[in-house]
């Protein structure tokens, strides 16, 4: 997943000529930007549960089952 960092968004920022964007609310834009927040949170807590759950012995078919995906699928995304 391709992330934009706060020095990126600054630049778009700096870029923009106001004569050429017209202003709106950003509740969007806002919207948006917590929506990303909350998916890379909730990324970083599943590989957080699935780490634990090795950590605890459990095994990968137990894990793809919980994913709803294969135990060789949950081995591939979470196995480093």
């Amino acid at each position: 997943m391709a992330t934009t960092n706060i020095n990126d968004v600054e630049r778009m920022l700096d870029d923009l000529d106001p004569a050429m964007v017209t202003a709106h609310d950003a509740v969007h834009f806002r919207r948006i930007l917590a929506a990303q927040d909350g998916v890379i949170r909730a990324d970083r807590e599943l590989h957080d549960a699935v780490r634990a759950a090795r950590d605890a012995g459990d095994s990968w078919l137990s894990i793809g089952i919980a994913l709803g995906v294969t135990k060789q699928a949950a081995q591939k995304r979470f196995g480093h």
